[in-house]
């Protein structure tokens, strides 16, 4: 099979990486996750490149072509070479030597069906040469094809090499397998006997891989699988899948795109800090949570968390109760947001000073969220 009208091969900057391997004698192909995505017609971000050339001799060769080479993981065999201001990771061939669930002493192999041995699944190991033509030593392209997700070989040794390879494979079903067809049994019967390996990862990789499965067009599956093979407890205490489903069908209904965020809120985890989210993620998902859980109707949550949370805390609530939002309640909540209390400090001077007028102000904006914001500044004032 020959990759066709793939703009980031035929780009010159692949172009001339490859070939300056392969011109001094050296095999090297494109690998997993572009050659993957290309072959389901879906975005490529990066290109990262195979090759048997040892990582001085890469060096060497992007030296002598005018390239930047940057030793990005030159002790695992990683070379960042940049051509015309794009990075391309370039790895040698590897073996594993030992793991421990979490690193690999690796050493360099001499063929590419080695290196496609200590890679996770079967779609992932798929090598594009620089003509197009794709290169599958271990029955990759007919998993790909059926959109059928399966580790390579012995699913209890590649989860054994690294544990996040469980929350890989719930990531990746989400992404590319088909959920018609279900899951391989013999990988959820190896993820349920190796529960324990996840608690070794760190909270940063978790998190990295919570997020991105939350992306996916439906997660549901994948999330529902993961609570019934015991993952979703060992990963996110707490959580539960029931009413990630009904979110998916709304926001699907709504013509609403998906937001990791949210979604992990309608499995009742608030815990950002231990998925280490950032700073900013962490707060607007306590906030999701809070917004949800207060009775409030949508032009007051609107108005008391913006627009945004406000949105995403109704759906969420929606969601628990597995109806969809009341007509019209997204929308009020997006003109929440854009109401002010028409009474300021000032209105209140002389009268009220410090804690005084603190206390005043809030008393006066409780009667005008609780009226609907319909009492004037006059009327306000008025009390």
């Amino acid at each position: 099979m020959r990759l066709t009208g793939a703009d980031w091969l035929d780009a010159p900057a692949t172009q001339a990486v490859l070939g300056m391997l392969e011109e001094a004698g050296h095999p090297a192909y494109a690998v997993g996750g572009c050659v993957r995505n290309a072959l389901l017609g879906r975005p490529v971000d990066d290109v990262d490149i195979a090759t048997r050339a040892r990582p001085e001799e890469v060096t060497r060769l992007a030296e002598a072509a005018g390239l930047k080479a940057v030793p990005t993981g030159i002790a695992h065999g990683t070379v960042t070479v940049v051509a015309d201001g794009t990075g391309f990771e370039v790895t040698t061939w590897r073996a594993d030597v030992e793991t421990d669930g979490r690193r690999a002493v690796v050493r360099f192999a001499d063929t590419l069906a080695e290196d496609a041995r200590r890679r996770d699944f079967t779609m992932n190991a798929l090598y594009a040469a620089r003509t197009g033509d794709i290169v599958d030593p271990l029955g990759g392209l007919p998993d790909l094809q059926a959109r059928r997700l399966r580790f390579i070989e012995d699913p209890a040794r590649r989860i054994r090499e690294d544990y996040l390879r469980i929350l890989r494979f719930f990531r990746f079903s989400a992404w590319y397998a088909d959920p018609a067809d279900g899951m391989d049994p013999d990988a959820l019967a190896a993820i349920a006997d190796a529960l324990d390996g996840i608690a070794t990862l760190s909270r940063e990789r978790v998190g990295g891989e919570v997020m991105k499965l939350m992306a996916a067009p439906d997660p549901a599956p994948a999330v529902a699988a993961m609570q019934a093979t015991g993952v979703l407890s060992a990963t996110l205490p707490g959580a539960d899948a029931r009413a990630l489903a009904p979110l998916v069908h709304i926001e699907n209904t709504e013509g609403i795109p998906p937001a990791s965020l949210r979604r992990l809120a309608a499995t009742g985890f608030y815990d950002g800090e231990a998925l280490r989210l950032s700073k900013a993620d962490r707060k607007r998902l306590v906030a999701i949570a809070e917004a949800a859980s207060d009775g409030a109707p949508p032009r007051a949550l609107g108005y008391r968390y913006g627009a945004d949370t406000a949105r995403d805390a109704l759906l969420v609530r929606a969601a628990s109760l597995g109806a969809s939002p009341d007509p019209g309640a997204l929308d009020a909540a997006g003109e929440g947001a854009t109401l002010r209390l028409p009474v300021r400090p000032r209105d209140l001077t002389p009268g009220y000073e410090g804690a005084a007028l603190g206390a005043r102000l809030k008393e006066l904006e409780a009667a005008w969220i609780a009226s609907d914001f319909r009492l004037t500044r006059e009327e306000l004032l008025a009390r």
